[in-house]
């Protein structure tokens, strides 16, 4: 049996989202600079190879079946926009941060709205290709868990 070296919270330790970026200094300048994901390293080769790794913060990972997709779709944009992968950004202030991301060249699809699981959600595309929320919550999680619908599948 071959074992693992576990973190507190599991044996992973890291979801890294790896994308291509066509425009690789606007993509950069985007996400690190204006988004404010902070550089935590990057490398480069001689044949014009180069990656920046970008922190952001705790990550998690959600699996929404198809209903639930177009739920949200629904209730944050009023139509079905999203491909099968979305990036959500949680941040302090998601009106501020949409006109920031807007200004720097992401296309808003759908101004911050109020969800009914209390969050003020914003959806953009952005650059490299990624269709992103930024969300800001509006209650504490033990205020959320007490709403209709919430809590942890068995």
């Amino acid at each position: 049996m071959t074992t693992h070296p576990t973190s507190p919270n599991g044996p992973v330790r890291q979801l890294r989202l790896v994308v291509e970026a066509e425009d690789y200094e606007a993509a950069l300048a985007f996400y690190r600079d204006v988004l404010g994901l902070p550089e935590q390293a990057a490398f480069s080769s001689g044949d014009g190879a180069r990656v920046a790794i970008l922190d952001a913060g705790r990550a998690t990972l959600e699996i929404a079946n198809p209903a639930q997709k177009a739920m949200i779709d629904e209730v944050e944009v009023g139509r079905q926009v999203a491909p099968k992968i979305r990036v959500a950004f949680e941040v302090d202030d998601a009106a501020g941060t949409t006109e920031r991301l807007v200004s720097a060249g992401a296309t808003e699809v759908a101004p911050p709205t109020v969800t009914p699981w209390e969050s003020l959600n914003a959806r953009l595309d952005a650059p490299a290709g990624l269709h992103i929320t930024v969300f800001q919550e509006l209650r504490t999680l033990e205020e959320r868990e007490a709403l209709d619908g919430f809590g942890k599948d068995a």
